[in-house]
């Protein structure tokens, strides 16, 4: 197995593999030397290489776990080297742009599957890879093409993310854009502008952070993220991320308009019939 990119996910699948008790040899590549060092001492990979051209050859299970880019760039210049019994995954928080550049590039031999764990921290870095991190976690894979989930490497790939605790769901490359854009990419940007907005009005000298309380810091722990991460996520997402912007300044809006009213109180109802159905699915 080769893992490209030794962050919080990829770090975390080497991690998650060894505690499953996975028998093969895991080789890792990331572009600087200080963390593939890190992760062999951590036992997150077998064996590590500078090249990613080399990491890859002759290996059964190829993760590109970096930020989408690098994952599209990744998937034109590994192509030649990969073995063609190769499955090829990625753990990209957006699908639609790498499944279609990926369509150009890969069909059966190697074979190509989009894939997102619905799961991270508001930190990254391999110091921040856990073991658990997948467990219990939605593990969404975007096939190419509807035949491609009875291929034996897809079912093989399907049943390494049971090992790890995760539950693979399957989704359209472009319906999985427009759910993560309200579901994930808009909380990060409420978070990061609402913790911007603060900061602000501190630097001013017009408001005191002695009185932010648990409320405030639970929800603005995402702006932590990082924006090397999100810059990516930002540019291949864009349309449906303006979109979900527009529909929470339109709910801003209405609830400004209704603080005064018994109207603010269905928002409220409405809330907590949401936070209800989220108990059930977890």
């Amino acid at each position: 197995m080769a893992i490209l990119g030794l962050g919080l996910l990829g770090g975390s699948w080497g991690l998650a593999l060894k505690k499953a008790g996975f028998a093969g040899r895991i080789v890792g590549y990331a572009r600087r030397a200080e963390t593939r060092a890190q992760a062999l001492t951590a036992g997150a990979i077998d064996e590590s290489l500078a090249e990613a051209s080399e990491v890859v050859l002759g290996a059964d299970l190829v993760i590109l776990a970096t930020p989408v880019a690098v994952i599209l760039d990744h998937l034109s210049r590994l192509q030649p080297h990969l073995s063609p019994q190769a499955l090829v995954t990625d753990v990209g928080s957006t699908k639609r742009r790498i499944c279609e550049h990926a369509a150009k590039l890969y069909d059966q031999r190697p074979i190509f599957l989009g894939g997102h764990p619905m799961a991270g921290k508001e930190r990254s870095g391999l110091e921040t890879a856990d073991a658990r991190l997948f467990e219990n976690a939605r593990y969404v894979l975007t096939p190419l093409k509807p035949g491609h989930s009875s291929d034996p490497r897809v079912k093989a790939f399907r049943a390494l993310v049971a090992s790890i605790g995760a539950r693979a769901i399957t989704s359209d490359p472009a319906a999985h854009d427009v759910a993560v854009a309200y579901l994930s990419h808009l909380p990060q940007l409420l978070s990061s502008g609402l913790a911007g907005l603060m900061e602000e009005k501190n630097a001013a000298g017009n408001l005191s952070l002695e009185l932010a309380a648990s409320g405030f810091r639970d929800v603005t722990r995402l702006a932590d993220s990082p924006y090397s991460v999100w810059r990516d996520i930002c540019l291949t997402n864009t349309e449906n991320i303006q979109m979900a912007l527009d529909a929470l300044v339109q709910k801003l809006e209405s609830i400004k308009l209704h603080l005064a009213d018994r109207e603010l109180e269905r928002e409220f109802l409405a809330a907590h019939r949401l936070r209800d159905k989220l108990r059930v699915l977890n």
